[in-house]
């Protein structure tokens, strides 16, 4: 299959999937949005990773062609449309990932310190994204706002900063592959990687199984809990309650 093909495949996907989620009964505007937003916030996270690394001497993402905010190249069939579709349409919210952008840490110049600034490059690009929309929303939407809904303006970029927190938040959670725990691995005491290295192998099993309890749980799910928290606190600086 030709690139030409495989984008236009991409491109089909997507409208089918957006245009399910406009058509499902239970689906609302937020939610719409909310899908709408994440993915480029999921996008900016991974090329941020590229583009620091190659900073400091690793070209892997731009020989591979990653370090671009065109989404065809970024998309994960299953993490960047299909979950967050079922997620959406299934009113959990939204969540998914991309493509793993390639960072070969041996090409650093300084591998171990570098390496845990390539890896926070995501979460702190998130919280870049977050905080400047957060200052456009309160500079100059929050003054004009009135009781009642929220103009349609004004929805996209309050969510998406809520988004981009979200996501900065998830991905600093120190357990392996998230981008939090390159930083727990390099504060780790060395008497503790014997242990740790058996663990590490089932980290991504541990994380998806406490994301399905979680679905199960709904409301009550501790993932649900500790980021509706989040996103309280978050609301309240936006709409200036806190």
């Amino acid at each position: 299959m030709n690139a030409g093909t495989k984008r236009n495949l991409w491109i089909l996907a997507g409208a089918v999937i957006f245009i399910a989620l406009v058509l499902h009964h239970n689906i609302s505007q937020q939610e719409i949005i909310l899908f709408c937003v994440i993915i480029p916030s999921i996008i900016c996270h991974e090329v941020s990773h590229g583009w620091v690394a190659k900073f400091f001497g690793d070209h892997t993402a731009e020989r591979a062609g990653r370090l671009t905010l065109n989404p065809l190249v970024h998309i994960d069939p299953i993490g960047t449309l299909l979950v967050p579709a079922l997620l959406v349409l299934g009113g959990f919210g939204a969540f998914g990932w991309a493509k793993p952008v390639p960072v070969n840490v041996a090409q650093l110049r300084s591998p171990r310190n570098q390496g845990v600034l390539v890896a926070l490059a995501g979460p702190a690009t998130n919280a870049v994204l977050a905080g400047v929309s957060a200052a456009i929303f309160i500079e100059w939407i929050r003054p004009t706002l009135s009781v009642g809904t929220l103009p349609l303006v004004a929805q996209i970029i309050f969510l998406f900063s809520l988004a981009n927190i979200g996501l900065m938040a998830f991905n600093l959670v120190p357990i392996p592959p998230l981008d939090g725990s390159v930083l727990f691995e390099r504060l780790l005491p060395a008497r503790y990687w014997p242990t740790y290295l058996r663990i590490r192998p089932y980290t991504m099993p541990i994380i998806m199984g406490l994301v399905v309890l979680n679905f199960y749980l709904g409301a009550h799910g501790p993932i649900t809990e500790a980021f509706t928290h989040l996103y309280s606190w978050w609301e309240g600086i936006l709409f200036g309650t806190n």
